[in-house]
């Protein structure tokens, strides 16, 4: 009996002991190749830190609306040139990509920057605030950078400086893309991710997985805020158009009165959020940001229009706030006597982070950031194009913290507004932390 438990306790310590070696050699070397690979990473990301910044600088200075963002992708390709790429230019009208091919054969994986800024001037003092100018629905009007774009524009520079520094190591293909026209296209015009997918941008070679960041003013430097699945809204613009009768400002009673008629469809749009939505499905935004219309203050008008904006994450709950707009508008038109159509325009889908490319990169932001640092958050009701990638690969999109430490976050300005500001020092983590994604995918799917 002693002989045979002697037996059986050996076997089932080398037992023990071998599948212990089984789990543990593969983690070990995984996680000496990752520290091998961040050290590099930083050292090149500290090395190239300052440059990036400069780029930072320019691309704000010379700041470009939607589809008109020339000067910026002329830039971008000869920089591009100069670390010794190959760049497609003219790509989605104003787009450039560039390709870098590692030296083993693996996956392909995209990374996002888009380059275009807005209709808005700038009022914060810098050395290099943008005094550009540019045309949008057919006037001369001020452009700014005023929702981080150049930052990205350096950030996605930098990682194709480092990479093409490392080549030699990477197991397959990295595909840069600079996206223009995120802002959305002139009216009449294509542009941003969708024309990208559109001609093909994510194939030759077929793209595996995308990333994309987006910097983020009332966040602090240092900080990664990301979740899984739906992390930004779908997002649809509308105009409405009321047709009344004009009259003398004195005699309403000879008018069919288009301001009436807007102020009650503005306050009866109220009710689709309040009263027909279930929002503990999902949230719903609805929100009428513009109204045009009349000449004078004795003057009712003949017509006017209204433009608005739509933020939802459910499919279902999305077609059922278009039906009561639609419903709402005819309604309290006819009820007022007046005329109304609408235009709700495609817009751009959820921006959907892949739940499991998500559980698998996971770990690579709380190890670049710190898991301290690292905010699973709620979604967002803001929008991004991004969403037209995902919706053809895996793709993952995250905000980094663009304001220093020091500064007061009541004082934050919002993005989009004159005083948006976020800070030089928020593009390292951006660097290091696309980087990163992007050789643990090639070097796990390899």
């Amino acid at each position: 009996e002693m002989c045979i438990r002697d037996r059986y306790m050996r076997y089932a310590h080398n037992f023990i002991i071998s599948t212990f070696f089984l789990l543990f050699i593969p983690l070990t070397t995984t996680s000496i190749t990752a520290q091998k690979y961040d050290m590099q990473v930083e050292r090149l990301a500290q090395e190239i830190e300052s440059q990036v910044i400069e780029w930072r600088h320019w691309f704000h200075e010379n700041a470009e609306l939607s589809n008109r963002e020339f000067k910026t992708s002329k830039r971008i390709a000869e920089i591009l040139s100069d670390m010794g790429y190959r760049p497609q230019t003219n790509v989605a009208k104003t787009g450039v990509v560039a390709i870098l091919n590692g030296k083993k054969r693996g996956p392909v994986v995209a990374l996002r920057a888009d380059i275009d800024g807005l209709p808005i001037k700038e009022r914060v003092n810098l050395p290099w605030a943008s005094k550009m100018t540019g045309v949008y629905n057919g006037e001369s009007v001020p452009v700014m950078h005023a929702c981080g774009h150049d930052t990205h524009i350096g950030i996605l520079l930098g990682v194709a400086k480092i990479l093409f520094d490392m080549k030699d190591e990477i197991p397959g293909k990295v595909k840069f893309i600079f996206q223009p026209a995120e802002e959305g296209a002139p009216d009449g015009e294509e542009g941003g991710a969708e024309l990208m997918v559109k001609e093909g941008v994510l194939k030759r070679p077929n793209v595996d997985a995308i990333f994309g960041l987006h910097i983020k003013s009332g966040l602090e430097v240092g900080q990664i805020n990301i979740k899984s699945e739906g992390i930004m809204a779908a997002v649809n613009s509308f105009r409405i158009d009321i047709k009344g009768k004009q009259s003398h400002g004195s005699r309403p009673w000879n008018s069919v009165d288009p301001i009436v008629t807007a102020s009650q469809i503005v306050n009866n749009l109220q009710t689709i959020v309040s009263r027909n939505m279930d929002l503990t499905n999902a949230p719903v935004v609805v929100t009428v940001g513009a109204i045009h219309g009349g000449v004078r203050s004795n003057i009712i008008p003949e017509s006017l229009y209204m433009l608005g904006t739509i933020r939802t994450f459910d499919v279902n709950m999305k077609e059922q706030v278009h039906k009561r707009i639609r419903n709402i508008v005819q309604m309290t038109a006819e009820a007022n006597n007046a005329t109304a159509t609408i235009d709700i325009n495609k817009g751009y889908p959820v921006t959907y982070n892949d739940p499991g490319l998500y559980q698998e990169m996971f770990p690579t932001f709380e190890r670049i950031a710190g898991k301290e640092n690292v905010n699973i958050i709620k979604a967002v009701t803001g929008a991004e194009d991004f969403s037209f990638f995902q919706q053809k690969v895996p793709g993952i999109y995250f905000f980094i913290g663009g304001i220093p430490k020091d500064f007061d976050p009541a004082k934050v300005a919002d993005h989009h507004t004159p005083d948006f500001y976020v800070d030089d020092s928020g593009m390292l983590l951006g660097m290091k932390t696309m980087t990163a994604l992007t050789l643990d995918y090639l070097h796990k799917s390899h």
